[in-house]
């Protein structure tokens, strides 16, 4: 069954989405026009906001999660990109992922600070907590 989805997440640094993926051991798959997911639309859930059925599977780029049999779609809107992936459970990206890929998130939100705060001279640490990570600046 297909669940294709936009993950939410405002991505407009490319390069910081593969700092992302290199954080988390994923491969980003420059240049790649498509990503695999179940290939069927089923219609039991609805498209993600100006996707149509035929702009499914397609993309500019794509994530390979090692481990997971489908892949996350990076497809280009105006100056942006967002990310679709079919979060069925066989396909294995939630599992490796979280929720709403949580841990790609995550990944994106940390690298995009720590790249913010080295353009402003600042120092960053980053301890591991039992929530999660903690980044701690140094002016």
């Amino acid at each position: 069954m297909s669940h294709i989805a936009k993950i939410t997440l405002e991505i407009n640094n490319l390069e910081i989405l593969k700092l992302a993926c290199e954080r988390l051991g994923l491969e980003f798959m420059e240049n790649q026009q498509t990503y695999k997911w179940y290939g069927t639309w089923i219609g039991d859930t609805p498209l993600p906001e100006g996707i149509s059925i035929h702009d499914l599977g397609k993309c500019d780029h794509a994530i390979r999660v090692p481990g997971a049999q489908y892949e996350i779609g990076i497809v280009k809107r105006d100056r942006k990109y967002i990310l679709l992936w079919d979060f069925w459970n066989q396909g294995g990206l939630e599992l490796k992922l979280g929720k709403n890929a949580g841990r790609l998130k995550q990944a994106y939100t940390i690298e995009r600070v720590r790249k913010e705060a080295r353009l402003k001279g600042h120092r960053i640490c980053e301890q591991k907590t039992d929530k999660g990570i903690r980044l701690v600046l140094r002016v």
